[in-house]
């Protein structure tokens, strides 16, 4: 057989592929007419639906996390072997494939995405994307390419989609105990996602540097026994795979915010990936950064204003609440607010969370210890127990108005409704 040179281009949505009885409607959520690609087929043994991931309901139970390449075309149905060719290496480099033929063309639906492009060069086919190189504050990621908000799904939950998630937990995992109270506590109080160190970037290397695949398995454990998300930082490449393992979100912090090579790994990595902001990062920088995961293969990232270094001392670094707004205005991702970081005070954590949700946040990162005295890094921005309960309670009117305001705004548009006695999905 001839060989042919193919070209793929790689779709910027995480698919899923959804199976319903063969008597269902179509239902509305299945037709996106924004999105790059959907699909729907009826067979008398079922309703099988293919659309990006963020659209699809929780209560469905997809197959999740499939990456869609789609061969540029039009290919003629008299071609023959077309399918083939692509799909027998996929199949030989262990790559599960879910194939969908159009009149034009075909699309491939893949999971180990870095593995696919491999075997697929391989065979004397290219992946491109269809995105000019990003000259401004960030092609694919900006308000141009995607006008709707993004939302990122972590398993049952959805950060960007109008609500208000926080996300609690130590600077570092230091104990079984001291974690898993703490989990506890995020948990009781209305977090819906546990933070925790296990590896530690610090700026002394006498300093306390993480406990690494054990800090990572109880993290795991208080996952369990709490039923919050984790997110956990990534500090090296070589690092990537074993902290996905155990994560639910990776966190890129705010000192690897240009670290290249992390980025183009987390952006094969398979999970949501939150960028924190750099030190002394501009807006620009800080958008091209998340750039360069979404160009390498993930649209689930979630940006982090966590301060910025400047001339002032009386606080840790300066919180820019600007940043929000604008960052919102510039890019469809969701934006989440660390006023730990950001202030380096206690006492400033409670009213800066409260201006996070007003200025239009998804979301707030903070950390929490059972006794910040004692803790091994970070005590003095760190809650107690009672504090974040506090602050939780702060932030529900804030979250109540903000939601009101959106209803106004989008005339009646639903967003999610919160459960009762929530304070995170406002």
């Amino acid at each position: 057989m001839k060989t042919v040179n193919r070209t793929l281009t790689l779709l910027p949505e995480q698919y899923a592929i959804c199976n319903l009885s063969p008597e269902t409607p179509v239902p509305a959520w299945a037709l996106d007419h924004q999105a790059s690609f959907c699909s729907v087929t009826r067979s008398p043994d079922e309703l099988s639906i293919i659309c990006p991931q963020a659209q699809t309901p929780v209560e469905i139970g997809a197959s999740t996390g499939w990456r869609c390449l789609k061969l540029n075309g039009p290919i003629g149905l008299d071609e023959p072997g077309v399918l083939a060719s692509m799909v027998t290496p996929l199949a030989e480099a262990g790559v599960s494939v879910f194939a969908v033929a159009t009149y034009d063309t075909d699309y491939l639906l893949v999971q180990k995405l870095d593995t696919a492009i491999a075997a697929l060069e391989k065979a004397a086919c290219s992946v491109s994307l269809p995105w000019p190189l990003p000259c401004t504050e960030g092609r694919i990621i900006s308000r141009e390419v995607k006008e709707q908000k993004s939302a990122i799904r972590v398993g049952d939950l959805l950060i960007g989609d109008g609500g208000f998630v926080v996300m609690a937990g130590p600077c570092a995992v230091e104990t079984r105990e001291q974690l898993l109270s703490t989990a506890d506590a995020a948990a009781a109080a209305g977090a819906k996602i546990l933070r925790g160190g296990a590896y530690k970037p610090r700026t002394s290397p006498y300093d306390f540097q993480g406990l690494g695949e054990v800090g990572l398995k109880l993290l795991a454990e208080a996952r369990a026994r709490s039923g919050l998300k984790v997110i956990t930082e990534v500090v090296d490449t070589e690092d990537t795979e074993l902290v996905a393992e155990y994560a639910d979100i990776l966190q890129v912090g705010a000192r690897n915010m240009q670290n290249f090579a992390l980025l183009k790994k987390l952006g094969a990595a398979g999970k949501p990936v939150m960028l924190k902001r750099g030190l002394s990062a501009t807006i620009k920088e800080f958008l091209l950064a998340a750039e360069y995961i979404v160009t390498h293969g993930n649209p689930d990232v979630i940006l982090c204003e966590r301060g910025i270094r400047t001339f002032e001392t009386a606080t840790r670094n300066t919180l820019d609440l600007a940043a929000v707004p604008l960052l919102n205005e510039l890019s469809h991702l969701p934006v989440i607010v660390d006023p730990s970081h950001g202030t380096g005070k206690r006492s400033l954590i409670r009213p800066l969370a409260k201006a996070a949700v007003a200025v239009g946040a998804d979301g707030l990162m903070t950390e929490v210890h059972p006794c910040p005295e004692e803790a091994w890094s970070d005590g003095p921005q760190s809650l107690r127990f009672s504090d974040f309960a506090a602050l939780m309670r702060d932030i529900k009117p804030y979250i109540r108005l903000r939601r009101s305001e959106l209803r106004t705004r989008n005339h009646g548009v639903h967003l999610r409704s919160l459960p009762a006695g929530a304070a995170t999905h406002g």
